[in-house]
């Protein structure tokens, strides 16, 4: 079947993400995608001519949807960071853990997926930073540099992600809620849920 290219172009991606999350970025290939797609290997070479161009549309799709999930439009900002934190240390959330250390990983070798990395984490580093500042200017976080406090919490969510492919450490209690205890930290968040650093009962 004929489609127009924009669809066309959409499908191929769709699937790619779908390997790079499921299998990992090195699983995608012109001949796999084809091969899921039921088409030729040369039609998807028609629109990715390179295939290292498609690994790094993949994953930057893949990591672009996740970045919706995490930030939330409504709500108090303490209630948004809740729901950014029940997110990343969720089960569901692993896959994306275990793209983005894939990812890392293969960047040493490949340029172009290094660049696709730091426009996304660029991307990500914003969307924080702003969430933080409204805690900051609404009195319920108390940090100075609301730019140094968001690298310290993705440093905490890539930390919990380095275990991704390791999911039966992740369901012990030594590392449930680690992303929460360096919230609580970084942000000045007051104490009154749990032990640790005292995270609050909403981001429990």
């Amino acid at each position: 079947m004929r489609k127009a290219p924009e669809e066309r172009r959409a499908e191929i991606l769709e699937e790619a993400a779908g390997i790079a999350l499921a299998d990992g970025l090195e699983r995608i290939t012109l001949r796999e995608v084809a091969e899921r797609l039921g088409v030729r290997p040369s039609l998807i070479g028609h629109y990715f001519p390179v295939v290292g161009d498609l690994v790094n549309a993949a994953f930057t799709l893949a990591v672009s949807r996740e970045r919706d999930r995490l930030f939330v439009a409504g709500g108090s900002p303490t209630a948004r960071l809740a729901e950014f934190v029940r997110r990343v240390e969720s089960v569901p959330a692993r896959p994306l853990g275990r793209l983005w250390l894939n990812a890392r990983h293969l960047a040493r070798f490949a340029p172009g997926l290094a660049a696709a990395i730091a426009q996304q984490e660029a991307l990500d580093e914003e969307r924080l930073t702003a969430l933080i500042e409204a805690g900051v200017a609404a009195g319920e976080f108390r940090v100075g540099d609301p730019a140094v406090a968001c690298v310290r919490i993705w440093m905490a969510v890539d930390g919990l992600g380095a275990y991704a492919n390791s999911p039966d450490l992740l369901d012990t209690a030594a590392y449930s809620g680690f992303v929460a205890d360096v919230c609580a930290w970084t942000l000045g968040i007051a104490e009154g849920g749990r032990p640790g650093f005292g995270v609050p009962a909403v981001l429990e």
